[in-house]
């Protein structure tokens, strides 16, 4: 008997939690204040779900180097139910990467276990050091994070149209972490990694290990001021910032904040003897907590977007505290009520009839749509769309914080910098779906449902909504 794809993904990242509890002992810690924040505040969250997904809920962060890990990594991913969802382009923000996350895209799947991995890839071709460059490519051709009893069960599984049995997923999650566990003994010389770590910590940290180590487990939160707070509280290096948007009434999109990386243990091959190792210590993963929003239609992202960059310019050379104090005066313009961010169509959200409303009232009545009518007398509820990806400036934010401080030299030189999608898809061989289309999707067949329930033609609905694009 096959596995159900959900079952497996929650059997996994519960594997994946207990993995990185015990390599990263303050990761029990996060745990515990997020979980004590969400039991005192899951029945006041307007776009909350269940006490249960909210304990379950992680993304763990990952980084590549080849084509063939990517492609790999897909493969496992597939078997999860997890699938690419979104582009980033981390070069805009000074790192030679673009990533996509993979995750559940289907509301249920969600619901039963959202699991997301934000998944990087190296593009040496940016890096401006040749030196660099040969050597990350040269350390990464040779190197092998998965094993052959994975491989095996990878092909078992194509073979078995996707799925794999209780015995064979055992298998799998057990070889499976091992590409996602810290291995004390790197791939690389003493040499090599400090090289590749003065031109900048993280081509150390994707080309210098056998695996591809987690480098956090996400927990979600509620309130994650009140989180930042509690991190402090415990004697935890935490960020100074916490990353996204400025504190709300109504969240929206994604907010996050770390502790700063350790100090882990691993020994280096030596060049004078290949068999020698040296001790010594990497600092790369950290622990990371986040709050999520909602999400944001094309025209709420525009006018996120233009606030973010006016909010950037006015804090240039600020410290931390008076950054946030201007961010806080920028997104004053930002509406800041549920009713006013789902009337303006800055957010997505499912539709949902709650009590079917009198023929005679089925008009406009001075709303702008009947869809704002049937809102007003209650009889359809608008449930703002939790926003399920990432934020690559936050993204960056958080990598800058826990990596360039263990660098003499804080910033990278790359060349060219510029998204290209269609290398991330190729070397994937998948096609990413894309975000707004993801979004829109749910909304639109929200919509199909009030209007077949009530009877009354989509287009008269809501003229307004924005559907898929």
């Amino acid at each position: 008997m096959h596995v159900d794809k959900s079952n497996l993904r929650a059997d996994f990242a519960a594997a994946m939690s207990a993995m990185y509890k015990a390599e990263v002992p303050l990761y029990a810690d996060l745990i515990d204040i997020v979980q004590g924040i969400n039991r005192s505040l899951i029945g006041s969250s307007s776009i909350a779900s269940s006490l249960e997904r909210l304990a379950a809920e992680r993304h763990g962060a990952i980084r590549l180097g080849t084509a063939h890990e990517l492609h790999t990594i897909g493969r496992i991913f597939k078997l999860l139910d997890m699938h690419p969802v979104g582009y980033y382009d981390l070069s805009v923000a000074g790192l030679p990467m673009h990533a996509t996350a993979f995750r559940p895209i289907t509301i249920t799947s969600l619901e039963k276990n959202p699991f997301r991995v934000f998944t990087t890839l190296l593009r040496p071709e940016l890096l401006s050091s040749q030196k660099a460059r040969e050597l990350s490519n040269a350390l990464l051709i040779r190197r092998n994070i998965f094993s052959d009893a994975l491989m095996r069960m990878l092909d078992t599984a194509d073979s078995q149209d996707g799925h794999l049995t209780e015995d064979q997923a055992s298998v799998f999650i057990t070889e499976a972490l091992r590409t996602f566990s810290w291995q004390p003994v790197a791939a690389s010389t003493d040499k090599e990694y400090a090289l590749l770590k003065e031109e900048h910590p993280i081509l150390a940290d994707i080309s210098c290990f056998k695996s591809a180590h987690i480098n956090h487990l996400t927990p979600r939160t509620l309130d994650i001021s009140l989180a930042q707070k509690a991190m402090v509280d415990r004697g935890m290096r935490a960020k100074d910032r916490i990353e996204g948007p400025p504190a709300r009434i109504c969240p929206i999109l994604l907010r996050q904040t770390s502790f700063l990386a350790l100090e882990e243990q691993v020994s280096f091959h030596t060049d004078a003897d290949a068999d020698a190792l040296v001790p010594s210590t990497h600092t790369a993963r950290f622990g990371e907590i986040e709050q999520r929003g909602a999400a944001l239609t094309p025209a709420g992202r525009d006018l996120y977007d233009a606030l973010l960059a006016e909010s950037g310019a006015k804090s240039a050379g600020l410290d931390a505290a008076q950054a946030d104090a201007v961010a806080k005066r920028v997104f004053a313009a930002f509406p800041d009520t549920w009713e006013s961010l789902q009337s303006q169509n800055l957010i997505y959200c499912r539709y949902l009839v709650k009590k079917k409303p009198d023929q005679v009232h089925m008009q406009k009545s001075g709303h702008a749509t009947i869809l704002q009518q049937l809102i007003a007398d209650g009889s359809v509820e608008a449930v703002p769309i939790t926003y399920e990806d990432f934020l690559p400036f936050s993204a960056a934010g958080i990598f800058r914080s826990n990596l360039s401080a263990s660098s003499s030299n804080g910033d990278l030189s790359i060349q060219k910098p510029g998204p290209d999608q269609a290398g991330l898809e190729n070397a994937l061989q998948m096609t990413l779906l894309d975000i707004y289309e993801w979004y829109g999707g749910v909304q639109q067949t929200s919509l199909e449902a009030v209007s077949s329930a009530l009877k009354v033609n989509i287009t008269e609905l809501a003229p307004d909504i924005c559907y898929r694009t």
